[in-house]
């Protein structure tokens, strides 16, 4: 998989960056994340419920490992190992988009419900997007 479309690479540093940022804020700061997540004024986290630094930093930690199995793809460009850190994302994000779908209420302004909701879809889509350009890209090439 030495040759790959800008657009894969730019998929898959899009996922770590997702995943870094949301992982290190999460882990390092949890009340700060719950608190004031996304930044820039808006607050999506704290509208659903008391804050829990064990639910909070949990959080974290799976964003960063997720951030490490993408950041691998992106290093090596492994053809089974960018199957699975798109897969592996969109299998993650799918349910957490889902529960905000239904609970969009929570988020007030139609602005933050469409950041929101269309960023956690994005991460579905740029997953599954992931996925499927490996694995339609042929034969695996033999180990070194």
């Amino acid at each position: 998989m030495s040759r790959r479309p800008i657009w894969l690479r730019a998929g898959l540093l899009y996922l770590a960056y997702v995943n870094l940022s949301v992982g290190l804020w999460a882990t390092v700061a949890p009340r700060s994340f719950y608190e004031d997540f996304p930044g820039a004024g808006r607050v999506w986290v704290a509208t659903d419920g008391p804050f829990n630094e064990h639910l909070v930093r949990d959080v974290g930690a799976w964003s960063l490992g997720m951030a490490v199995v993408v950041v691998a793809a992106l290093w090596t460009l492994s053809r089974p190992l960018v199957v699975t850190a798109g897969a592996a994302m969109a299998v993650l994000a799918l349910p957490h988009a889902i529960y905000h779908s239904f609970h969009a209420d929570l988020l007030g302004s139609g602005l933050d419900q469409a950041l929101s909701i269309g960023g956690l879809y994005l991460a579905v889509a740029v997953g599954l997007a992931v996925a499927v350009a490996a694995l339609r890209s042929g034969p695996v090439p033999a180990p070194d």
